[in-house]
C-alpha cells in the first residue's frame, strides 16, 4: 500500500523559457536503461517477490528495498515534472493552418509534440520505450542488491552527464537532487551487501570518483 501526498519531493523553479531539447535529455533519466522507471521497477519486484516465510531475519533487507521503491515513485514524478515544465512556453494557441507545433519539428524528440502533448513518457532519449526486460530479479538475495548497486551507480554516470548537456536550472535542480539520493541508495546496498557477506563494496564509492559538490 502506498500513501500519496500531493506535492512534488523538492519546489522545481519556475521556468524562464522552453528547452525542448533539454526535456528530450531528461528523457533519459525517466526511460532509460539506468532510468527512474528501471530502479522502481526492479526495486518493487524484488520486494514483492521477497519470500519472508522462508527466513523472517531477512525482513530489514526487504523493508530496505521496499522503501527504496516507494521513493523511486516520487522520483518518477519529479522527473516527470521536470520534462513537463521545459516545455512550458514552447507553443502558443493557434489554428491548424499555422502550424502552431512548427517549433517543435526541429527539436531533438518530436514524440513528444506528435503524441504525448509535450509531456513526459517512459521513454528514453532517443525516444525507445522503457523495457520490462530490464527489470532483474533474481531471486537470490546478494545478487539482487550487487545489481542494484550497479544500477544506482550507474544512474550516477548518467544524470552527471544530463547535468553537463544542459544548463537549464529546472533540469539541474532536480538532477543535483536525485544525485544526493542515489548516492544515498548506493550507500545503503553497499552496506546491506556487507552485512549480508561481509564485503565493503560501499568503500568503492562515488562511483564516478566526482563529488557531488562538483554539479551544484
Amino acid at each position: 500500500m502506498y500513501l500519496r501526498i500531493d506535492r512534488l519531493q523538492i519546489e522545481l523553479p519556475a521556468p524562464k523559457e522552453p528547452d525542448p531539447n533539454a526535456a528530450a535529455a531528461v528523457q533519459e533519466l525517466l526511460g532509460g536503461r539506468f532510468g527512474e522507471m528501471n530502479t522502481l521497477m526492479t526495486y518493487t519486484y524484488q520486494s514483492f517477490n521477497f519470500r519472508l516465510h522462508k527466513n523472517p531475519a531477512l525482513k530489514p533487507f526487504r523493508d530496505l528495498v521496499s522503501n527504496i521503491a516507494t521513493e523511486e515513485l516520487g522520483h518518477i514524478e519529479l522527473v516527470s515534472a521536470t520534462i513537463n515544465a521545459l516545455y512550458v512556453g514552447a507553443t502558443k494557441p493557434a489554428p491548424p493552418e499555422q502550424a502552431p507545433l512548427k517549433p517543435l519539428k526541429d527539436a531533438r524528440n518530436t514524440y513528444h509534440a506528435a503524441m504525448t502533448g509535450l509531456g513526459a513518457f517512459p521513454f528514453d532519449s532517443h525516444g525507445a520505450p522503457w523495457k520490462g526486460e530490464y527489470i532483474f530479479v533474481s531471486g537470490n538475495l546478494v545478487l539482487d542488491f550487487l545489481y542494484n548497486f550497479f544500477l544506482e551507480v550507474g544512474a550516477r554516470l548518467a544524470k552527471m552527464r544530463v547535468y553537463e548537456m544542459t544548463d537549464n536550472p529546472v533540469a539541474r535542480e532536480m538532477i543535483g537532487y536525485l544525485l544526493v539520493r542515489g548516492g544515498v541508495h548506493a550507500l545503503a546496498y553497499g552496506k546491506a551487501l556487507e552485512a549480508l557477506t561481509g564485503v565493503e563494496v560501499w568503500r568503492m564509492l562515488p562511483i564516478p570518483s566526482v563529488p557531488n559538490s562538483k554539479f551544484p
